[in-house]
């Protein structure tokens, strides 16, 4: 399963859900009929989508299994996926050759070796990309959040396979 969104919560009395995409695209996850919900740490629940659109950056959706408010209310928070086979494939190499989703979860180092901290999400913004990266403050106590361009000259490589992305990036820079 590719994680496609996350319920943001319900939307107007007859079962609307708001969906936050983590998409390109916000209408990237609207043109498919089915999705998987995470109602269970991993065990995934097919849903049918009765109608989708684009309002602002989220999609609201209705579902057939869920006709009220209090309904889809419950599913707040659930993340939203499609089997990786429905995708349509990648082409080329680079920032090109994988999902965002392949990316969550990877460990960020510098080229000086220093860890940053791990890829807990990406945010589109209007000049370009940027990684979200969660890890651990200089004096090693509270968590800090690190916010690194997603661009060719600050990501200098990928490695998937190794669970792990190289940036150009001070250890000291926000």
């Amino acid at each position: 399963m590719v994680v496609m969104g996350r319920i943001a919560g319900p939307f107007g009395v007859s079962g609307g859900i708001k969906v936050f995409p983590y998409t390109e695209h916000p209408d990237g996850l609207a043109r498919y009929r089915a999705w998987w919900l995470d109602a269970d740490g991993g065990k995934w629940q097919k849903v049918t989508v009765s109608g989708c659109e684009v309002h602002g950056g989220l999609l609201i959706a209705l579902l057939e299994q869920y006709a009220d408010r209090t309904a889809a209310a419950r599913l707040k928070g659930l993340q939203v996926a499609i089997p990786r086979s429905q995708l349509p494939a990648l082409s080329g190499s680079g920032k090109d050759g994988y999902y965002w989703t392949d990316l969550i979860g990877l460990e960020v180092i510098n080229l000086q070796g220093e860890k940053l901290g791990k890829v807990t999400g990406l945010l589109e913004t209007g000049a370009n990309d940027v990684l979200q990266v969660q890890g651990l403050a200089e004096d090693k106590e509270e968590k800090k959040e690190r916010l690194i361009p997603f661009i060719d000259s600050v990501v200098v490589r990928v490695d998937l396979q190794g669970r792990c992305m190289t940036v150009d990036w001070g250890v000291d820079w926000a």
